[in-house]
Formats: structure tokens, sequence, C-alpha cells
């Protein structure tokens, strides 16, 4: 298996944009959210990047597409709670669309990232 540096990742990178957008985001949320849809989402946002980088450091490529699944899921975690958030009419709406938009394209980058990866398993 070929190493990645994390940090050279642009799916990582791009996560990384993310959690900084959710947590601008979140500072216009109500205060009474705080122990619940903005620890949510900040957790569920710090859970995307982390989870590519874990996994860049794992021996093989399926145990790498493991953890980038893991990411994946954690983006729609965090997908739902911003949904949560458009519903109840929370935050700036302009910033939530960002967030949307970007979790979004996160969400591709790491689908299409994970298919290379299990495509090239044990080719590299």
């Amino acid at each position: 298996m070929k190493r990645h540096n994390f940090k050279n990742l642009k799916i990582w990178e791009k996560a990384m944009d993310f959690t900084d957008l959710t947590y601008d985001y979140c500072k216009g949320l109500p205060v009474e959210e705080r122990y619940n849809l903005i620890n949510q989402i900040n957790r569920c946002a710090c859970s995307v990047p982390s989870n590519i980088a874990e996994g860049s450091g794992k021996r093989t490529n399926l145990h790498f597409a493991e953890f980038l699944s893991t990411a994946l899921s954690s983006s729609y975690e965090a997908e739902t709670q911003l949904l949560i958030c458009e519903r109840r009419r929370y935050g700036d709406k302009e910033k939530l669309n960002e967030c949307l938009e970007l979790v979004a394209e996160v969400q591709r980058m790491i689908f299409s990232f994970r298919e290379y990866i299990l495509g090239n398993d044990g080719k590299s």
C-alpha cells in the first residue's frame, strides 16, 4: 500500500474547511442548543477529518477505506443535524447553505477516494 500523508490529501483539507465553517455557523445558534445540536454538530464535523487522518496511517487500503467510510458516515450525521437547524430556522441561512454545499462536496470526494482506494487494493 502507498502511504498517504493526510495533510497532503485534498479530502482532508476540504474536511478541515468544513469543520471550520460549521464551527463558525454554530456560533450563531441559540445558546440553549449548546449541549445539544451545537455539541453534536461540532463533534461530527471534527470526526470527518480525524477519521481521514487516522485511516491514512493504516497498513492496508482496505483498513483505510473503512476509516473513509466512518468519515463519510460522520458527514451524513452532520448534514442531518444541519438540516434540523434549517427546519428550525436556526442561525444564519447563508452560512448554513455554505455548510450544506461544502458537506455535499466533501461527501462526493470521500466516496470517490474510497472507491479509488478499494479499486487499487494490493496494486500499490
